[in-house]
């Protein structure tokens, strides 16, 4: 079985609270975007997990692919695989590529062998691995909060209109962008700041993190200066960095723009 593990952005980021637990309690909304990695997973005799592409830093047993895969075999009878990835989404980039390797991962599992694992109980197992796993188990815009794990319902649609995602190849850790946060209450309803139009989103739409990582690696806000200079509606960054994207009315090719950085373009669904 073949899949194709996607990217997300983060539209709105809000720091709210700092947990007991030493996480972080936010507001977002997660949007799926095209940037993707391919996962191919097939029966195998023994268990087994290769990769391509972006090298992928750790042990093999520590992938969330890995991990994905001893969850379910823990709780159901099915064959050992051999699971290849082709990783293409940059790591540490905050678009939450190997989130979406591990609940793609639990999907293909799902369906390969038909284990008719309800849609409740994939959620859980993609909690379990990590905060933004579970969006991807459903993979359509939504609005997030505490961790990232919890969900509802959003009635945006950037459908046809045109991103481009630039990641300058800095690997910003969780730990180092969320030391620089002060959690803070919103003051205004994210929900209710994306019912605006898109060219009202610069002024109000933020993400908490620019403020202390932009200063750090100047070249974020260079790169987010560039985009809303090629006509960008809106420009953010995802996450916790360092992919920066801009939203367009129409399409571009900004590839002679970003000759050194990474960078994916294509239509929003």
């Amino acid at each position: 079985m073949l899949v194709f593990p996607n990217a997300k952005i983060n539209i709105g980021l809000n720091i709210v609270e700092k947990r007991s637990d030493g996480f972080h309690n936010i507001e977002s909304c997660f949007y799926p975007v095209g940037w993707s990695d391919a996962l191919e997973i097939v029966r195998s005799e023994k268990f087994a997990f290769q990769s391509d592409g972006i090298t992928i830093p750790g042990d093999f047993s520590n992938n969330l692919c890995t991990k994905a895969y001893q969850m379910l075999a823990a709780d159901y009878t099915f064959p050992a695989v051999n699971i290849h990835l082709l990783k293409a989404v940059p790591i540490g980039a905050g678009l939450g590529g190997g989130s979406s390797d591990a609940a793609f991962t639990i999907k293909a599992l799902n369906d390969l062998f038909l284990l008719n694992i309800s849609l409740e109980k994939q959620l859980d197992y993609a909690r379990r691995l990590g905060s933004d796993c579970a969006f991807f188990i459903e993979n359509k815009p939504l609005y997030c909060y505490e961790k990232g794990d919890k969900f509802e319902e959003i009635s945006l649609t950037l459908a046809g209109k045109w991103i481009v995602l630039v990641n300058p190849g800095l690997h910003i850790s969780t730990v180092e962008a969320y030391s620089g946060v002060k959690p803070r209450q919103s003051e205004t309803d994210l929900r209710e700041l994306l019912k605006l139009p898109l060219s009202d989103w610069k002024s109000a739409v933020k993400n908490d993190f620019e403020e202390s990582l932009f200063p750090k690696f100047p070249v974020l806000q260079q790169i987010k200066n560039e985009l809303y200079k090629t006509g960008a509606a809106y420009a953010a960054m995802s996450g916790s960095g360092s992919t920066l994207y801009g939203i367009f009315q129409e399409e571009k090719d900004l590839s002679a723009h970003f000759k050194e950085c990474k960078i994916w373009q294509g239509l929003l669904k």
